[in-house]
């Protein structure tokens, strides 16, 4: 039986990464491998980008009014993996619609993304969905600049830590992301 899968860490783990070389592994066996991108997420249009410099087409640019699970089934027959990058901006209807690729169709859904934001408040409703019902939950794990393992997304607006705003803000201004631990957060000004 697939399962569906949650992949999380903080910003700059190497989730975009991952995906990609999941896609290759899956390929390089003869397997099938459709790559899903929320629309939402207009960072390199309709490529997937890692930080370390490797991109991948995504097949499908998500948006609310798709139904995944149709949409896989139709136009990617004898799909073995559906692979999802920034999967916090999945509604809560696509992670269900994901849910029944794996549990009623056999195939394997692979979910990439952050848990919370900036304000260290849960990504809903994809996150927190994914968090409910996926079988296997992952954490990526990357580093503060002190050293210790970052659990924190901080938000930079003209290299200021910022600690209100909405919640997602992509390719906006000057606006940068670090990973830090619980004590360099606190000493950046951040709350609990």
């Amino acid at each position: 039986m697939a399962k569906l899968h949650f992949k999380y860490g903080a910003m700059n783990s190497g989730k975009s990464d991952t995906l990609i070389k999941t896609a290759y592994n899956y390929e390089e066996r003869g397997l099938r491998v459709v790559v899903i991108k929320p629309v939402l997420d207009t960072k390199g249009d309709d490529l997937i980008v890692a930080r370390g410099g490797h991109s991948r087409h995504a097949d499908i640019l998500s948006d609310d009014s798709m139904n995944l699970e149709k949409m896989v089934l139709k136009d990617y027959p004898k799909t073995n993996c559906v692979l999802i990058d920034e999967a916090q901006f999945l509604s809560a209807e696509h992670v269900s619609q994901l849910f029944l690729l794996a549990k009623q169709h056999d195939i394997s859904v692979i979910c990439h993304g952050l848990r919370a934001d900036f304000r260290n408040r849960l990504f809903e409703p994809g996150a927190k969905r994914l968090l409910e019902v996926a079988d296997y939950i992952e954490k990526l794990p990357t580093m503060c600049f002190c050293g210790s393992q970052a659990e924190f997304n901080k938000r930079k607006v003209d290299d200021q830590y910022v600690f209100d705003g909405d919640q997602v803000a992509i390719e906006t201004g000057n606006v940068t992301y670090d990973s830090l631990c619980g004590r360099c957060h606190l000493r950046q000004g951040g709350t609990i």
